[in-house]
């Protein structure tokens, strides 16, 4: 099926309530997941809200795989209240409504509100001096106190482009069901006055793991895409390979300020929150396709030399195909590439066990990121305040809104940075920025970034406000 650019169109623009336009297609390509019970309880059962319970588990080429919820969307924002305080009473009224409509499932609804540097600085400067969670590793290397969450900044793989956002807020929506986001969206940003949006971003994941086509391959054919006709068929994402893999993103609460030590929270304000990394990146699906071979594509996806079986889309990503610093080296001395996994598992992977806060042991090898991006067609979002600033195009195009959850902003730069051969051992390999052998660089281009302090689920709706006089 392939859409007219009318058709496309529907609801690119027309302000921030604007119709979901292609993504309409995405339960009529992929029909409606199935589920089953899997809830491991109730919601409000933990203190988190950046986790979901009734996660489907499917096996996929033997390995254990994580199937996300089908519609995605992040809404950014400006606080534009006058009183916080009703603006506070009516956000966790809101909020409350939504707990009680839908549990916190891909079958449900997952709400996380995440705020950025703008807002504590703004609204709470005094209060996010004293109890903004702080990175011990960060400080330590820095020599003074570093701040869990910080400003972002472009890596060296970055074109000079690359925006650097200042929103106060953005709210990640996700549900197997368009209805529920459509649903939540006008609570928040209609029946409330409360915020204003800056950016709508919308998109899809999953979709590919019952046969078919895929869902990827049929909405870059409807949307158009070049080289859609070459991404494989059952495809989780426009590269081809699956991201979800069990043991490739961290478990439960790993990701918690708390949960590691490496990020420590006054008086445990915090405890049960994270940070949120939010980018955007166009992925250039033709090029990957025509000028990298099956086996080259497996090596920059995972390591130089890996051995996969031909059309194999799901490898694992288990402790025992973890790459260490050492190897990344040796593959670039032979070849002067590395793998992306390869790379980013110098610094997101658990270097020795470790025992949790609550207890829990992570064992060597274990993921530490909780991935929740996505699929998109926006380009780059699906609607902007500033069009002309965030460079918004009308023809749909191929990317990913890359949604992260990681302890601190200085622990997702360590991996970001391994993605360009910066190793956490202080190794700075020599690349010239998105050169082929820097694992995908070559096929992306990140044009936003931002990062965010997802607070536990108490503290949601406009954080600390609640301790000032």
């Amino acid at each position: 099926m392939r859409l007219s650019r009318r058709s496309l169109l529907v609801g690119a623009g027309g302000g921030a309530l604007a119709g979901v336009g292609i993504y309409e297609l995405v339960d009529r390509f992929a029909g409606s997941p199935s589920r089953g019970d899997g809830s491991s309880g109730p919601v409000g059962d933990h203190g988190e809200q950046h986790l979901l319970d009734g996660v489907r588990e499917i096996v996929s080429d033997g390995v254990e795989v994580l199937v996300p919820p089908l519609h995605h969307e992040v809404v950014t924002a400006r606080v534009k209240a006058g009183d916080l305080g009703r603006a506070r009473r009516e956000l966790t009224e809101a909020l409350a409504t939504l707990d009680a409509r839908y549990p916190a499932t891909p079958a449900g609804l997952g709400v996380t509100l995440a705020w950025g540097v703008p807002y504590f600085r703004s609204y709470v400067p005094r209060q996010a001096g004293r109890l903004i969670p702080v990175d011990q590793r960060a400080s330590q290397s820095a020599g003074r106190p570093v701040a869990a969450l910080t400003e972002a900044v472009r890596f060296s793989s970055d074109p000079e482009e690359t925006l650097l956002e200042q929103n106060d807020v953005a709210i990640l929506l996700r549900s197997d069901t368009l209805a529920t986001i459509a649903a939540a969206h006008r609570i928040f940003f209609s029946e409330l006055a409360v915020f204003e949006p800056t950016s709508i971003r919308r998109g899809f994941a999953g979709g590919g793991f019952d046969g078919g086509p895929g869902l990827p391959k049929q909405m870059a054919q409807a949307a158009g895409i070049r080289g859609a006709d070459l991404i494989p068929d059952g495809a989780e994402l426009f590269l081809g390979f699956t991201s979800t893999q069990k043991a490739g993103l961290g478990p439960a609460r790993i990701a918690n300020f708390e949960a590691l030590g490496y990020v420590t929270s006054p008086d445990g304000y915090f405890n049960g929150g994270t940070h949120m990394h939010l980018s955007h990146l166009h992925e250039n699906v033709e090029a990957w396709y025509l000028n990298f071979a099956f086996q080259e594509r497996a090596d920059t996806a995972f390591r130089p030399g890996i051995a996969v079986k031909a059309g194999a889309q799901t490898v694992p990503q288990g402790p025992d195909e973890v790459s260490d610093a050492a190897a990344v080296r040796d593959t670039y001395r032979r070849g002067r590439s590395i793998g992306h996994s390869a790379a980013l598992q110098t610094a997101s992977r658990l270097l020795a066990d470790v025992v949790g806060e609550d207890g829990t042991v992570y064992r060597k090898g274990t993921a530490i990121p909780q991935r929740a991006d996505f699929n998109t067609l926006d380009n780059p979002f699906a609607w902007s305040a500033r069009p002309a600033v965030d460079g918004m195009a009308a023809e749909p195009a191929a990317g990913v809104h890359f949604v992260v959850f990681n302890p601190s902003s200085d622990d997702f730069a360590r991996v970001r940075r391994a993605m360009d051969g910066e190793l956490p051992d202080g190794t700075k390999l020599d690349f010239v920025p998105r050169s082929r052998g820097q694992g995908f660089n070559s096929i992306l281009r990140t044009t936003h970034r931002q990062n965010f302090l997802v607070p536990p689920r108490h503290a949601r709706a406009f954080p600390l406000l609640e301790l000032k006089s």
